[in-house]
């Protein structure tokens, strides 16, 4: 009891840390940090209170005001926010999982879905004998810059069951890259037509 009455004792502190940022119109190119470490010094009641709230503890809230030119968390306003939260202790010092950052401007573009029709394989003596329904037949791609403008202005897709002879109507993958950065509208599309015999004239008498 008589230890824990006593001044200028010191403990590091683990507590969440929640990056706030606009998401509508960034997106963070690496992962922010999740946590902080907080070595902190004040009298042993108040560390010992301070390290059972841990276990609950609300996260530590940074905003970035301008992800455009934030290439680094700001130690001292980091610091400055946690002395708020802890006003009976002196805080020492902060250790995030890392202090950089890095965003680039987010960007949609919508690309519009098309079937490869001359690589429909349909078997000899019938035909497609209806247009080819494609649903969706526009999809959103949403991303940094820098990725979205390497997606193409059109994406093929390519039927690829052999021989049709019966009405077609599939869900088929859509050919993008899979990015965590990059949030598509629809990985699949529907195709569907109709396929019919074809009857060849009769000979002329």
């Amino acid at each position: 009891m008589n230890v824990l009455n006593k001044d200028n004792y010191s403990l590091k502190l683990n507590y969440p840390l929640s990056i706030e940022y606009d998401n509508s119109a960034y997106v963070p190119m690496q992962p922010l940090p999740k946590r902080i470490s907080v070595n902190v010094t004040g009298d042993g009641w108040t560390l010992l209170q301070k390290s059972w709230l841990n276990f609950n503890a609300n996260p530590v809230v940074y905003r970035v005001q301008n992800p455009n030119v934030a290439n680094f968390i700001n130690s001292t306003t980091l610091t400055e926010q946690i002395t708020e939260m802890f006003p009976n202790l002196h805080v020492n010092y902060v250790v995030a999982d890392t202090f950089e950052l890095s965003f680039e401007p987010k960007i949609r573009k919508i690309i519009p879905i098309r079937v490869d029709s001359t690589g429909i394989d349909i078997r000899e003596g019938y035909v497609i004998s209806s247009f080819i329904n494609v649903s969706p037949s526009l999809i959103s791609v949403d991303g940094p810059v820098s990725q979205i403008k390497s997606y193409p202005d059109t994406i093929k897709v390519r039927v690829p069951t052999p021989k049709i002879q019966n009405n077609y109507d599939e869900s088929l993958p859509i050919p993008l890259p899979v990015s965590p950065l990059v949030e598509v509208s629809h990985r699949d599309v529907y195709v569907s037509f109709e396929v019919a015999q074809f009857l060849s004239a009769p000979p002329q008498q």
